[in-house]
């Protein structure tokens, strides 16, 4: 499915819509360039589980947790030479705490990633975003 986002809260809002059609042990890869929004559709992700915390891009940090009834787990893969560097910050322990898993410049471990929700994210305008979604069908979330 595709979405065009006006504004930030629009790509906020279709998070949180994606995340509540998603189960425990889910993993959704992110395609965008910088500043495209990623990290914004992952905070809406976040408020969409319930999470209450600020939601920031993990890029030097590699991995944020955010922890609630189901967690979610914020990678930022950008810094990460290819998919064996993603065994080496312990990505086999997060899949395996039953979380979700939201994973920016997942093509940088696309061979590792290949069973998940895929988003991609491009920018129209300053304030317009295309929205692609595969994987998951939001229908019944967005109302669409």
């Amino acid at each position: 499915m595709t979405y065009i986002s006006h504004s930030v809260e629009e790509t906020e809002n279709l998070g949180a819509s994606l995340a509540k059609a998603l189960s425990p042990g889910d993993i959704v890869a992110f395609t965008g360039d910088l500043g495209a929004g990623k990290t914004a559709f992952i905070r809406g992700m976040a408020a969409g589980l319930g999470l209450n915390d600020r939601v920031t891009s993990p890029t030097y940090t590699i991995v944020n947790e955010y922890v609630g009834s189901v967690s979610l787990f914020h990678f930022d893969l950008y810094r990460l030479g290819g998919s064996d560097e993603l065994f080496d910050i312990g990505w086999e322990d997060y899949i395996s705490r039953n979380g979700i898993c939201a994973v920016e410049w997942s093509e940088r471990a696309e061979d590792e990633l290949l069973d998940c929700v895929k988003v991609n994210i491009s920018r129209i305008s300053d304030n317009e975003r295309c929205i692609m979604i595969e994987g998951v069908d939001l229908n019944a979330f967005t109302g669409s």
